[in-house]
């Protein structure tokens, strides 16, 4: 196998590659990156064999065709430190690949692409076509409420609910839970649920850098694959029922509460100080035109903050972790906030006064 390649061309993609590798693995091919060269084309994959993504590069020219896996972390950190516009010759030569780029040399051990593992994937029942922008600012509002590590191993991830034109993202820790809806501009004539693990979410996430691309989103119940410019991301899914979160908005609320976000960030932020470190706990006094935020902590320490706003129910105190409700506050788009808290205090909604596609429930914690 011999090529030559210019280092930007290569980074670029390379890097989004090696973030799926797991940097410990039991098996040493998983840490390797596969290379296949043929006539016209580069293609790389890596994988942790729970998601994988395929980068395909266009090659003006290649002495040699072939294919070989090398250690990706190591492959990235040389291309990463070459020069800017450096060309990288590529020189295969049984066990080791030669990277020659002006007078720097490497030489990386390598194991054979036959021993790449499959990443083995059904028949792709659904699809649809979507922005990119759009998708990744539907991930961003709902990935933060995902769990890690629960045991409801559901929670470990993020549900995408397709409803003919209709699209939604939910995602919940059991403490609270975040709501993005849109509309995907076509009907698709099918509805389906599925749930995306964790880190695929985090790795979509951080692979749309391009918001003015079209996406084109297949998935069957155990797997999706997305197909984004020269990339191919495909994931296995978790395999479990999300559960109905519907009940919460079929009950009465007190009435909202309306201020303005950047008002309560700050104070939110400025009180949480000296909240107490495990639970963040801040208590809410509501009452009249006034917010009062107030907290403590087993070292005596003690927060206050009043703040004008506009309430026109029964005076109210409820305590809310300062964390999630700063979460919810900044992913809001608008100057103004609405928090409506349920009649029986099981919960509280933050959104914009507006129609907004984003939507965030907490559950308040006893102080």
């Amino acid at each position: 196998m011999k090529f030559i390649i210019n280092r930007d061309q290569l980074l670029a993609p390379l890097q989004q590659i090696v973030s799926v590798i797991e940097r410990k693995q039991t098996i040493a091919i998983l840490s390797n990156v596969l290379i296949q060269v043929d006539a016209h084309q580069l293609v790389m994959t890596g994988t942790d064999t729970e998601i994988q993504i395929i980068s395909k590069l266009a090659m003006e020219s290649v002495d040699t065709p072939g294919s070989v896996t090398v250690p990706a972390k190591k492959f990235l950190d040389i291309c990463r430190l070459l020069p800017n516009h450096a060309d990288i010759r590529f020189e295969s030569h049984e066990d080791k690949i030669k990277l020659i780029s002006g007078n720097s040399r490497f030489s990386l051990s390598t194991l054979p692409a036959a021993h790449f593992p499959e990443f083995n994937e059904t028949e792709y029942d659904y699809q649809f076509l979507i922005n990119a922008g759009k998708f990744k600012k539907a991930l961003d509002k709902t990935m933060f409420c995902m769990a890690s590590q629960d045991i409801r191993f559901y929670l470990n991830g993020l549900l995408l609910h397709i409803s003919n034109s209709k699209l939604k993202l939910v995602a919940s820790d059991g403490h609270r839970l975040s709501i993005y809806e849109d509309d995907l501009g076509q009907a698709t004539g099918y509805e389906s649920r599925i749930i995306l693990p964790r880190k695929a979410v985090q790795e979509l996430s951080r692979l749309l850098d391009d918001e003015d691309a079209e996406l084109n989103v297949q998935f069957s119940n155990n797997h999706i694959k997305i197909y984004y410019k020269d990339v191919v991301f495909s994931s296995k899914l978790i395999d479990a029922k999300f559960p109905d979160f519907s009940k919460v908005f079929n009950q009465s609320f007190l009435s909202p509460l309306l201020i303005q976000k950047q008002l309560l960030k700050d104070a939110l932020t400025r009180v949480a100080i000296l909240s107490n470190e495990k639970y963040k706990g801040i208590t809410l006094d509501i009452n009249g035109d006034s917010l009062k935020l107030s907290t403590h902590n087993p070292e005596h320490d003690e927060a206050e903050e009043a703040l004008i706003m506009q309430y026109a129910g029964e005076p109210l105190s409820i305590a809310f972790n300062s964390q999630y409700l700063l979460e919810a506050v900044s992913n809001l788009d608008s100057e103004l906030l609405v928090l409506s808290i349920a009649g029986n205090a099981s919960s509280a909604f933050i959104e914009e006064p507006e129609q907004s596609p984003f939507k965030f429930i907490v559950m308040p914690m006893r102080m």
